[in-house]
């Protein structure tokens, strides 16, 4: 009786998504990818949506069935589900970058800096990055709600992705990106509030990344749709990186992991809720 009782400490109860419906938005490279793959080969069923679709198609043929179910919006994904589980708010952009903050400038020149970054970048970056999580999360609600329907032990959840970067008190030469991603963590805290009521009951959370392998940091993916950091990469001393490297796959894979399968985490965290996986560089750049 105990050893049945015990069952439900093993790693594979405590983080058992087997048979859940999954989307996962940006899921052909990147981050996106990794959380995916975690979530497929963990067997769960999980769709990868996003605006390229031959990197799409590129994701599945690379990484087999586990990943086969590729799906571009929730028009199409509900007419195969009737609930989704789990949504991972993924898709984003980097933004055009400055020099302000190279060396010792003026007020004039860092004025002239700052107004080199236009309008329209602002609008790109919040589009994506806050109005593009936004819009996902409401589409998508009835079917989360419907899962949280479906057991009394389990919720509906939304996990957005923000960055370190909308946390960090620097402006890391894009700072555009930067607030864009404040703004994603204040929406998640938002809706939180906003979903917890007890005819939706959707929980909403959010991981910040640190610095990892993917297309926005290497500016390019492989065959496979992967990126790779070089080992020779200083991210000790040089980028101010306690763990001393990038992130690797499996670290952003335990963070989802945790946060789709933890029923008890609901986004409430004060000021910020969301989860860093940063290998300590807010330790050092606050």
């Amino acid at each position: 009786m105990s050893m049945l009782k015990n069952q439900r400490f093993t790693v594979d109860a405590l983080f058992n998504v087997a048979g859940w419906v999954c989307v996962v938005t940006g899921g052909g490279t990147g981050i996106g990818l990794m959380i995916a793959q975690a979530l497929a080969n963990s067997r769960a069923r999980v769709y990868i949506t996003g605006r390229r679709q031959d990197v799409l198609q590129q994701a599945v043929d690379s990484w087999g069935s586990p990943l086969s179910h590729m799906k571009g919006n929730v028009y199409s994904i509900s007419q195969e589900e009737d609930h989704v589980g789990v949504l991972v708010n993924n898709a984003g952009i980097t933004s055009q970058t400055t020099e302000v903050e190279k060396g010792d400038v003026n007020a004039k020149e860092l004025s002239s800096e700052l107004w080199e970054l236009t309008v329209e970048d602002w609008l790109d970056v919040y589009r994506t990055n806050v109005m593009g999580h936004f819009f996902t999360a409401t589409a998508f609600l009835p079917l989360l709600s419907a899962a949280s329907n479906l057991r009394p032990d389990h919720t509906g959840n939304i996990i957005n992705i923000s960055s370190m970067s909308g946390i960090t008190a620097t402006s890391q030469y894009h700072i555009q990106y930067n607030v864009s991603k404040s703004a994603s963590i204040q929406l998640t805290r938002l809706l939180a509030q906003e979903f917890k009521r007890p005819g939706v009951n959707v929980r909403v959370n959010s991981i910040a990344p640190g610095i990892f392998p993917s297309e926005m940091t290497m500016s390019g993916s492989d065959e496979q749709n992967k990126s790779t950091i070089p080992a020779g990469m200083d991210y000790g001393e040089k980028k101010g990186i306690p763990a001393g490297r990038p992130g690797k796959e499996e670290d952003i894979a335990q963070a989802a992991l945790m946060l789709a399968t933890d029923q008890y985490a609901y986004g409430q965290r004060h000021c910020f809720p969301v989860v860093t996986i940063d290998g300590g560089y807010l330790l050092v750049h606050g």
